[in-house]
C-alpha cells in the first residue's frame, strides 16, 4: 500500500506551524510514507504575512513553502503534492485539492467572496472540496457552519481531533454520500504521535489522480499510532 498525509502545515508559511519543510518531508520518508500534502493556510487562514501586502505577494509567499517541498522531494525522496487549507468564516476551513498555482494566481477575486460564493467557485473550477474537521470544537469558535449543498467530501478522520467530532463527521459524511478523507493535520512533524492519512494500492500521479481516486472512493483511510520515540 501507498501511504499519504492529506493535511499537514510547515513553516514559516503557516503561522501555526512549528515545522520545517524540510523536517516534515524527512519525517514521513522515515515512517515509509509515499508522499505528502502541503495544505498550508490560505490568505484568509493563520499564514504568516501581512494582510495588507498586494494579493500577488502574499500568493507568493504562500506557495514558498510548496515550492522549496518541490526542489527537495528528490534529495529526500518522497512525493509532493499541493492543497489548499481555505477558512471561510471562522473556524470553518475546506481542503481544496486539484487546482494549480496559476488558477489562485488568475483569480484574486477569491477574496473578496463570501463563503458560499467561494466554495461555489471552487466547485466551478473543478477543484475537489473537503470540509475538514467540521465538527471541531474550541474557544474561539462561536458555532459549527456546515455547507451540504457545496461540500463534495469530508474529512472523516483528522489525528488532531476528539473521537467524538471524527464520529459526527463519519456520520455527516454518510447521511450526506460525501467522499471521505482523512488527515493528520499535523503542525509539529515528528513531534506528533498519532497519525492520520490516505493509502492506495497504487501511487499516485498528480492532484489530478488524487481527486478523480477520491471520487470514486478508492483508498482507504488509515490511523498510526508511533510510540514515544517515533
Amino acid at each position: 500500500m501507498y501511504r499519504y498525509e492529506t493535511h499537514m502545515h510547515t513553516a514559516p508559511v503557516s503561522r501555526c506551524a512549528r515545522a520545517t519543510v524540510r523536517e516534515n518531508l524527512e519525517f514521513y520518508k522515515s515512517l515509509g510514507y509515499d508522499g505528502v500534502f502541503i495544505t498550508n493556510h490560505f490568505l484568509r487562514g493563520n499564514i504568516n504575512i501581512e494582510r495588507a501586502l498586494p494579493y500577488a505577494e502574499r500568493l507568493a509567499f504562500y506557495f514558498s513553502d510548496y515550492e522549496e517541498a518541490l526542489a527537495l522531494a528528490e534529495e529526500i525522496g518522497i512525493k509532493v503534492f499541493l492543497g489548499v487549507e481555505i477558512t471561510v468564516t471562522d473556524g470553518t476551513d475546506f481542503l481544496i485539492f486539484g487546482l494549480g498555482r496559476e488558477w489562485y494566481f488568475e483569480h484574486p477575486e477569491i477574496e473578496a467572496m463570501k463563503a458560499s460564493e467561494l466554495l461555489s467557485a471552487l466547485c466551478d473550477a473543478g477543484a475537489l472540496v473537503v470540509q475538514a474537521h467540521p465538527f471541531r470544537q474550541a474557544a474561539y469558535i462561536d458555532h459549527i457552519h456546515l455547507f451540504p449543498d457545496r461540500t463534495e467530501a469530508v474529512e472523516v478522520y483528522n489525528a488532531c481531533r476528539t473521537e467524538l467530532e471524527n464520529t459526527m463527521a463519519e456520520l455527516y459524511a454518510e447521511s450526506y454520500g460525501f467522499a471521505r478523507t482523512a488527515g493528520t493535520d499535523n503542525h509539529v512533524a515528528g513531534a506528533r504521535t498519532t497519525l492520520g492519512g490516505m493509502e492506495f494500492n497504487t501511487p499516485l500521479h498528480c492532484e489530478a489522480d488524487f481527486v478523480t481516486r477520491v471520487r470514486s472512493g478508492e483508498g482507504q483511510i488509515f490511523r498510526l499510532e508511533l510510540d514515544s520515540e517515533g
